[in-house]
């Protein structure tokens, strides 16, 4: 196994971690601090291993599948937390985690034809506000600043609009996969 996919793999580990620390009551204040350093070394080994990967010429199809699984099994498991922390909206977290179920089964559909889709653009930029959107309010739980409340805020619609254009660009530029199935 190479090194990209040993950080796609740790990304995958450090969750539980993760969550562990954001909803358990044990810390007093300092697990949210825990939590959202260990949500900033996962998103950033999202950021090295794919960068590794195509530098070194070691993009391989687990990456290409377990790359974006893990992103989405970290950003889902984060926003599932701040629903019950009551920070996002729930109606929110049901579009963005409904995006990824289609996409899932769209990439699923895509491997039974031996097609291996690889993440794009738009949900690259996508993963990238979602993750700095989980980042702005877990970092806000107890500093309960306005600014940073309202960029937030802000983040959390960003992150939206980029779920909803990410679906369309990707079933857009994918629906051939689709063609064959009966």
């Amino acid at each position: 196994m190479n090194l990209p996919n040993k950080l796609t793999l740790f990304r995958v580990i450090l969750i539980p971690f993760f969550v562990f620390f954001l909803l358990a009551p044990y810390f007093e204040g300092y697990g949210n601090y825990i939590a959202l350093a260990i949500f900033i070394v996962a998103s950033l080994t999202d950021m090295a291993d794919g960068k590794i990967a195509r530098k070194y010429n070691l993009v391989t199809n687990f990456g290409k599948f377990m790359d974006p699984l893990a992103d989405k099994l970290l950003v889902c498991s984060a926003m599932i937390c701040l629903v019950d922390l009551r920070l996002i909206p729930s109606w929110v977290v049901i579009v963005i985690i409904a995006r990824e179920f289609i996409i899932s089964g769209f990439r699923l559909v895509a491997s039974d034809n031996g097609v291996v889709i690889a993440a794009s653009y738009w949900g690259k930029f996508k993963t990238t506000f979602q993750m700095l959107m989980v980042i702005v309010i877990i970092f806000n739980i107890y500093l309960n600043n306005y600014v940073l409340g309202i960029i937030g805020t802000i983040l959390i619609y960003v992150a939206l609009a980029l779920t909803v254009i990410s679906l369309i660009d990707y079933i857009a530029k994918n629906k051939d996969v689709l063609k064959d199935q009966k």
